[in-house]
């Protein structure tokens, strides 16, 4: 079996992450890749790790095959930091390995050693296998809806 290591996203990662986008975006209606956009996004991420990270899992070739990222906000419902988690994504030929779960595990676990309290994500509501994978692991639904203004 290959051996995957998980471990913090660096700003050489960048290209690797944003083909691991373009995967994630092809599934989700609500975003269009955009290269430029995606990498600026994630040189943010990877340049403030007091407040976001962006956790990889590479192959034994040092490939980054897949990734998630999280961001704190502060909750009022909580009195405490909120874990953001967003761009979850394993390539296609390492999926059903229990990659998404590590990479989910690692995430968590750096922002509850940060203080969060709850985590939250959202996903698109047509995509059956994220919604069967996130309740699988234990994320319950909400009565929440998104909506989204661009400024």
């Amino acid at each position: 079996m290959e051996e995957i290591i998980i471990g913090d996203a660096r700003q050489e990662d960048i290209p690797d992450l944003v083909h691991l986008l373009d995967e994630l975006f092809s599934i989700e209606q609500d975003f269009t890749p955009d290269h430029v956009k995606q990498a600026q996004g994630l040189a943010l991420l990877i340049a403030n790790p007091s407040s976001a990270r962006i956790k990889i899992a590479r192959n034994e070739q040092g490939k980054v095959i897949g990734m998630v990222s999280a961001q704190l906000v502060i909750s009022t419902a909580q009195g405490a930091p909120s874990a953001w988690v967003e761009d979850m994504v394993v390539s296609v030929k390492y999926r059903g390995k229990g990659i998404g779960k590590t990479l989910l595990e690692s995430v968590l676990a750096w922002a509850k050693e940060n203080g969060a309290t709850r985590a939250q994500l959202l996903m698109d509501i047509s995509n059956e296998p994220a919604s069967g994978y996130y309740s699988h692991l234990g994320w319950q639904s909400t009565l929440l809806q998104a909506r989204r203004v661009f400024l």
